[in-house]
C-alpha cells in the first residue's frame, strides 16, 4: 500500500524537475537581421540569408573568409516603381569589414559620407559600418539616395566593444602623392595574391599573423606600390627584414625597403630612388603606451614601506621591553634611596617562608 502511494509521488518530481530543467535551458540565441524591412520610404518584397560565403560571392569567397565573414544578406526593396538591391555582410569585427571595404573598392570610385567609410560608382554605392559591409544598387540614382542610405546606416546591427575598432595600421600609410582609393587592407594570402604585387606570399609568411597595407603612389607620369608589413612584434620584423631586402622582383625598377618598429615598408616602381625614399621618411612606427594596469607601487601597496613598518614596530617593541624590566628591575632600589622610610629592605626572614610543622 505505502508502494503504490510512493510511486507517484515520484513520478511527480521527476516531472517537475524534468520541466524546470527544461525552462533552464538557454534558449537559442536569434541572430539580429542585417537588413531592416522598411527605411526611408522602400519597403522590402524579397530577402535571402545565407552562412556561405560563396553565396555572397562566389569567385571571392575564400578572401571573405580571411576577413572573417560571419553572414549574408540579400534584399530587394521597391518604392514608387523603383527598384533598390542591398547585400550586406557581417565580419567578426570592424577590421573585417574595413578589409573587404578595401578589397571591393575601386580608384575610379567617388568618396560618399555615408557610415564609417562609402565611395560610389554611378548606381552602385559600397559603405560599411562597424562590422557590416553594404553595396546598394539603385534602379536611378537621385539626390536623396546618399541621405537615404545614410538613413540605412542607422538601423543597421551596432557592434560594442574593441571588436568595433579599426585597424591602426592604414594611419601610417603616407597621403602625399596617394593615389585615392587604392588602399588595400589585407590579412591573408587569397586577398595578397588579389594585388598583383609581385613579393610572393613565402616572403610575407602569413602563418606570422601580419597586417598588410598597400597603396600605389603617383610621382610626376609613374606610379609606384608601397606596402607596410605589420608583424605582431618588431623581433619577427627584425628577422624578415633581410629577406625582404633580397627580395627585388625587378632590378631595373627602385625597390627600397625599411623597416620601423614591427613594420617592414617597402616601395618599389619606376620612380627614383630619392622620391622612394621620401615616402618611406614618413612611415615611423609609434607605440602608444596606455597605463591601464596597477604597478602595486603607491605607499600604501609598496613592500619596502612594509619591511620599513614592520623594523619600527619590532624597534618600538624592544625598547618598551627593555623599559619595562629596567623599571621592575631597578625601580624598588631607586624608591628606596628616595623614600628610605617607606620602602625599607627586607630581611631573609621576612622574606622567607616558614612552615611551622611539629611531630
Amino acid at each position: 500500500m505505502i508502494r503504490k502511494q510512493i510511486l507517484p509521488l515520484i513520478a511527480i518530481v521527476a516531472l517537475s524537475l524534468s520541466v524546470a530543467g527544461a525552462q533552464r535551458s538557454p534558449k537559442t540565441e536569434t541572430k539580429q537581421a542585417l537588413l531592416p524591412e522598411a527605411f526611408a520610404g522602400w519597403v522590402q518584397t524579397e530577402h535571402q540569408q545565407s552562412t556561405d560565403p560563396a553565396v555572397a560571392d562566389p569567385a571571392q569567397a575564400a578572401a571573405l573568409k580571411e576577413y572573417g565573414f560571419k553572414d549574408f544578406e540579400q534584399a530587394t526593396y521597391t518604392r514608387n516603381g523603383h527598384k533598390l538591391v542591398l547585400r550586406a555582410a557581417r565580419f567578426q569585427d570592424a577590421t573585417g569589414a574595413y578589409g573587404a571595404f578595401t578589397f571591393y573598392r575601386q580608384p575610379q570610385m567617388r568618396d560618399e559620407t555615408i557610415g564609417t567609410l562609402a565611395v560610389s560608382d554611378n548606381d552602385r554605392v559600397l559603405f560599411f559600418k562597424d562590422n557590416v559591409l553594404v553595396e546598394a544598387r539603385f534602379d536611378e540614382i537621385t539626390a536623396m539616395s546618399a541621405a537615404e542610405l545614410r538613413d540605412l546606416s542607422g538601423d543597421l546591427p551596432q557592434l560594442q566593444g574593441p571588436g568595433a575598432n579599426l585597424p591602426t595600421l592604414p594611419s601610417y600609410m603616407p597621403h602625399e602623392h596617394l593615389v585615392e582609393n587604392t588602399g588595400k587592407y589585407i590579412l591573408g594570402p587569397v586577398a595578397y595574391a588579389a594585388t598583383g604585387i609581385p613579393l610572393s606570399a613565402q616572403l610575407i609568411d602569413f602563418s606570422k599573423s601580419p597586417e598588410i597595407i598597400t597603396a600605389q603612389m603617383k610621382f610626376d607620369a609613374n606610379t609606384a606600390v608601397t606596402m607596410l608589413v605589420s608583424y605582431p612584434t618588431p623581433l619577427i620584423a627584425m628577422e624578415k627584414l633581410a629577406a625582404f631586402q633580397a627580395a627585388n622582383p625587378n632590378p631595373k625598377e627602385t625597390y627600397v625597403v625599411k623597416r620601423t618598429g614591427p613594420i617592414i615598408a617597402v616601395t618599389m616602381g619606376p620612380i627614383s630612388t630619392g622620391d622612394a625614399k621620401s615616402v618611406l621618411g614618413r612611415v615611423n612606427y609609434e607605440a602608444d603606451v596606455t597605463w591601464n594596469e596597477n604597478t602595486w607601487l603607491s605607499q600604501h601597496d609598496n613592500v619596502g614601506s612594509l619591511v620599513v613598518a614592520a623594523i619600527t614596530l619590532a624597534i618600538i617593541i624592544f625598547v618598551m621591553s627593555v623599559g619595562t624590566g629596567a623599571m621592575f628591575g631597578f625601580g624598588r632600589v631607586i624608591l628606596q634611596k628616595i623614600f628610605p622610610g617607606r620602602f625599607k629592605p627586607k630581611t631573609d626572614e621576612t622574606e622567607f617562608i616558614r612552615l611551622h610543622l611539629e611531630d
